[in-house]
């Protein structure tokens, strides 16, 4: 077990009951679910997905897709537009000699240059569509041409997808929910009206989960559930005690009348959306808030509860988990009384 504090640890029955209620959900609805592993880069509990009746897995670069083929993973999607080179292509060729495959595309030009080095391969694209955050994808009504242009260079195109990040701000879910499925229902009839067929119309979230529209969608993509974070928390997504992953700390200062920690930016990651109350969230103590963090300090103000005593140990969790878990070597699984390591195996294939 780690000797000392800060390190992330991971309650193991809140993240077996977070992929049971997800596995459960999408069966009951009768769309698959392929999460995205970037969250948690680590093939046991991908495996633990897998196990529970996902279809495949999500990832989002190619280094990531090449370890978790490695560790078993027979069925990948890369939901992120890749401009490929030869030598990129020659990685992905590689690929589906061991799985099945996929990628996005959403540009035309995007897609005439992976078909010009992977077209008449096993390799697959999806149509990515801009469903309101506006961070890549086309417009709905242009997922036709992209598609085209896939098929004419050669590529097998097996449907569209979007990201309704967006969600991702209070009272925000149930809107961009709807604005995938319109986006979603739009994208599918412009593709079709080409003659092109859609066998996949692929969405999600962990804000929008339980919003979403499966009368549309057929695929869910969401990642942070495994986990949720202190953003899923704030935003009302679940509640505490869903939340499966904290980064354990030590009081190390009472400086100004605050708790100070020694967990800091370097391990609870940077991120704080404007609407965020803090730096994180502590359980233990649901009034206190972190009003500052440096790279390796988290000061706390307590809200009024009793300062803990120095040499306490505490409980944060991370704004972004995601942001969180890929500052990290090793998760730290609590099961038993007792600490053992999951490697955060894909920690750093960003390409």
């Amino acid at each position: 077990m780690p000797a000392v504090t800060p390190y992330l640890c991971v309650d193991i029955d809140r993240l077996r009951r977070n992929v049971r209620v997800a596995a459960e959900f999408a069966a009951a609805n009768q769309v698959a679910l392929r999460p995205h592993v970037k969250t948690h880069k680590s093939p046991e509990i991908a495996r633990l997905q897998l196990a529970h009746g996902a279809q495949g897995i999500t990832v989002a670069t190619i280094g990531e897709a090449e370890l978790f083929v490695r560790h078993g993973c027979e069925d990948v999607f890369i939901a992120y537009p890749l401009w490929l080179d030869e030598r990129a292509a020659g990685r992905v060729r590689e690929l589906t000699e061991k799985a099945r495959v996929a990628f996005a595309v959403d540009s035309a030009a995007g897609a005439a240059n992976a078909g010009r080095l992977l077209g008449r391969t096993p390799v697959e694209v999806l149509v990515e569509v801009d469903s309101g955050q506006h961070r890549t994808g086309v417009a709905p009504e242009e997922a036709a041409d992209v598609a085209t242009t896939a098929v004419r260079a050669g590529l097998e195109v097996r449907g569209v997808f979007t990201f309704p990040g967006h969600s991702y701000a209070p009272g925000a879910a149930a809107t961009a929910a709807r604005d995938e499925a319109e986006a979603l229902t739009a994208a599918r009839a412009s593709v079709e009206a080409a003659g092109i067929e859609v066998a996949v119309v692929s969405g999600g979230s962990t804000p929008t989960f339980a919003h979403t529209d499966t009368s549309v969608v057929t695929e869910l993509r969401p990642g942070v559930y495994v986990f949720n974070d202190a953003q899923q928390w704030e935003l009302g997504t679940v509640g505490a005690d869903r939340v499966a992953l904290a980064c354990r700390s030590t009081v190390v200062s009472h400086s100004g009348g605050r708790a100070v920690l020694d967990a800091g930016s370097k391990l609870l990651g940077a991120d704080r959306p404007d609407w965020a109350s803090g730096h994180g969230r502590l359980p233990a103590y649901p009034e206190a808030r972190i009003v500052l963090v440096a790279e390796n300090r988290a000061v706390v103000d307590m809200g009024g509860a009793p300062l803990p005593r120095l040499g306490t140990q505490v409980d944060v969790v991370p704004n972004h988990v995601c942001s969180a878990v890929n500052l990290v070597d090793d998760l730290w699984v609590e099961e038993a009384g007792a600490l053992r390591a999951w490697p955060v195996a894909a920690r750093g294939l960003n390409c």
